[in-house]
Order: C-alpha cells, then sequence, then structure tokens
C-alpha cells in the first residue's frame, strides 16, 4: 500500500448540494471521472463527502437547515441514501466499487475502534475500492460529534497516513482577508500548517456546511502531524484534481512543518474529548517542550477536572496556553494530593502507587512545540 499516494479528497456540501435541487449529479460525476483518473495513476483515494444533511433537506422539501437535532438526524438519514446511491451508480460506471464509511468521534476516541477503523480503510484501499466517508450523522449528538468534514478528513489522514489532503470547496483558496469584501485581498499561494497567522485570515461558517476556512486550516494542522500535505482550492475548477497531480499549483498549499508523529501520538492528540487538565510549572514546562520526559507530580501546579486513571486530560503552561495531552495515571482526587510532591513519595500520600509518573511520555503527545 505504501508503495501507491493515498489521496484523501473532501467535498463540501455547498459544492454537492443546493436547497432547490438536491445532489449536483453533474458535479460528482466529474470528479469521479478525475477520480478515476488518479486511480489509473496508482493513487490510492478516499473520498469524504459531505451533502446528506442539505441533500435530505431538498428531498423533504425543507428551504432552511433545522435547528433542533432530532431534525437534523432525520435530513441526515433521508439524504445519506440519496448520496450513496449517486456515488455507487457513478463509480459503477466504470467498474469501480465504493463501501460507504460512518464515524463518529467515539471511532477515533476508542483505541480499538481507531485500530479497526484503520484496518478496514486499509483493505478497502487494497482490494481497489473507494471509500465514502462521512460523519454518522444520524445518531451522533453534540457530546459525540466531530463537528465538520474537514476535521473528519485530517483524522483520515492521520489513520491511513496520507500523502495529501484536498479539500474542495466553493472558494479559490485561502486569502489574505475576505475578497468579496477586501478587493485588496488576496490569494495565499503556500504556506505551513499550523502557523497561527492562517487562523486570522480565515472566515466564518457557510449556509449549508457546517465548516468554513477556519476548520479547512486546523484540519491542515492535524493532517500534517501524519505529514499530509493539504490543499484548499475550488472544486469547479476544470480538472481540479488532474491538475493536482500534474503538479499545476491551485489555490492554497499548506505544507507539513516537521516531522510525522508516531501513530499513537497522532491518536492521542486527536482524542476531542478532554476529561482534566493540569497546570505546569516552568520547570516541567521545559522538561516536556526540550527534553522529551515524562510529567512528575512535582512539577504540577493545579489540578481540575473529574478525570479517572486512563483519561485524557491537556497540560498548560503558567499563562494557561496547552503544551501537551496525555493519558493520566490517577485520578483527579489522588492526583490533587499528591501535586507539588516528590515520586518517592505517592505511595505514603495515597498507600499505593501505580506508577512513578503523572503521565508518562508514551501516553503524550506535544501540542505546542
Amino acid at each position: 500500500m505504501r508503495n501507491k499516494p493515498v489521496w484523501v479528497i473532501k467535498i463540501g456540501s455547498s459544492l454537492l448540494t443546493d436547497l432547490r435541487t438536491g445532489l449536483n449529479s453533474a458535479a460528482i460525476k466529474d470528479w469521479v471521472r478525475q477520480i478515476k483518473y488518479l486511480i489509473d495513476q496508482k493513487v490510492m483515494p478516499v473520498v469524504v463527502s459531505s451533502g446528506a444533511l442539505s441533500a435530505g433537506m431538498a428531498t423533504l422539501n425543507w428551504d432552511s437547515r433545522p435547528q433542533r437535532l432530532h431534525q437534523k438526524q432525520a435530513a441526515a438519514a433521508v439524504g445519506q441514501v440519496k448520496l450513496v446511491e449517486v456515488y455507487e451508480n457513478l463509480f459503477n460506471a466504470h467498474h469501480l466499487h465504493t463501501a460507504l464509511i460512518l464515524l463518529t468521534e467515539t471511532d477515533f476516541a476508542d483505541r480499538v475502534r481507531y485500530l479497526n477503523s484503520r484496518s478496514t480503510l486499509k483493505t478497502l484501499l487494497e482490494l481497489g475500492v473507494i471509500p465514502v466517508i462521512n460523519e454518522n450523522d444520524t445518531i451522533v449528538n453534540d457530546e459525540i460529534r466531530l463537528g465538520d468534514n474537514d476535521t473528519l478528513a485530517a483524522l483520515v489522514c492521520n489513520l491511513l497516513e496520507a500523502d495529501k489532503l484536498v479539500l474542495l470547496t466553493d472558494q479559490q483558496g485561502l486569502y489574505t482577508d475576505n475578497p468579496t469584501l477586501n478587493p485588496q485581498a488576496t490569494l495565499i499561494t503556500s504556506a505551513k500548517a499550523g502557523e497561527k497567522k492562517l487562523l486570522g485570515f480565515a472566515g466564518s461558517e457557510g449556509e449549508l456546511g457546517s465548516g468554513g476556512m477556519i476548520t479547512k486550516v486546523t484540519a491542515a494542522e492535524k493532517a500534517a502531524r501524519s505529514g499530509t500535505q493539504t490543499v484548499i482550492c475550488d472544486g469547479m475548477t476544470e480538472d481540479v484534481l488532474i491538475r493536482l497531480w500534474l503538479g499545476q499549483a491551485i489555490g492554497t498549499t499548506l505544507e507539513p512543518s516537521g516531522e510525522p508523529v508516531a501513530a499513537r501520538k497522532r491518536w492521542l492528540a486527536n482524542r476531542l474529548k478532554v476529561t482534566g487538565q493540569l497546570t505546569l510549572d516552568d520547570g516541567a514546562v521545559r522538561s516536556l517542550t526540550t527534553r522529551g520526559t515524562s510529567l512528575l507530580p512535582v512539577g504540577v501546579l493545579q489540578a481540575k477536572g473529574d478525570f479517572n486513571r486512563g483519561d485524557l486530560v491537556v497540560c498548560l503552561n503558567g499563562d494557561g496556553l496547552e503544551v501537551a495531552r496525555g493519558l493520566v495515571n490517577y485520578n483527579c482526587e489522588n492526583t490533587q494530593k499528591i501535586i507539588r510532591q516528590p515520586s518517592y513519595k505517592i505511595g505514603s500520600i495515597l498507600g499505593f502507587e501505580d506508577e512513578p509518573e503523572l503521565i508518562h511520555r508514551d501516553n503524550m503527545v506535544l501540542t505546542q512545540e
């Protein structure tokens, strides 16, 4: 599999659907044609497709986005059938098969489900089947939803160690300002994923989609953890995928800025549900960020939250900025008892000792270099 480049191609709702006509089958047909070209060039494509909710809205003749959760879920259930039917029929015309994969935040947070998802996706690619991925909007609630398919696509890149993430949108790319309001705004053709200034250039959410440029910029940063290059570009550009394969500069390219992060640490970094926080002293911050050490209780100033052993917590510096996150070895109550204390005192304070570290370095990932 690693002899072939893996591309994750995310197609946004604004491109796929219209409130009046539903799915844009003609546009999908053209992207399918381009994906077939990529396959002929030995690319292994994964499609992350929005559009279920808005396709369902069109089918149900709803002219505005529903606000109640059960209405959104019902519309997504109706639209998902329409969406997968279109993909299946269009890929079948090229003698290709598709597989529908519906994921939630839990599939990325739970280690076993994470590895199962990875194995399934890799098997499908090796079989020459095109995975079509969407968030399982019919069952998720606000507590377990990823929220947008840009984030979902980035996490899929981490799963597969993808070479390229293509975010097809209705904009040319990322601009220095809103080009509609500011004619002096210029297109950012290339930058490093994770540059803080990029967030200042991003705009707000779209009407049909749940993500705007902000989610695309943050998705590029997440994808970069696995060494993935991200391209944000206009999906309606003629032969956009083919031209990207040929090396033409289109839209905004965001390059990974560092070495790829190990698979287990990517999993830790991408877990979205945090149950507590630890505030560290300056010495502990330096040890974590410059020496790659484990976190000891003596370097922790404060513990907050309602976490248990094995839960994910964030580590903050004195200014309240996140520097790392990891799986904690003691629950919150016991952590509060042993902070500021040397490790050899843990047993006498608690009456037992699970580990000398509060978070072992193998169970920690730096989030701010």
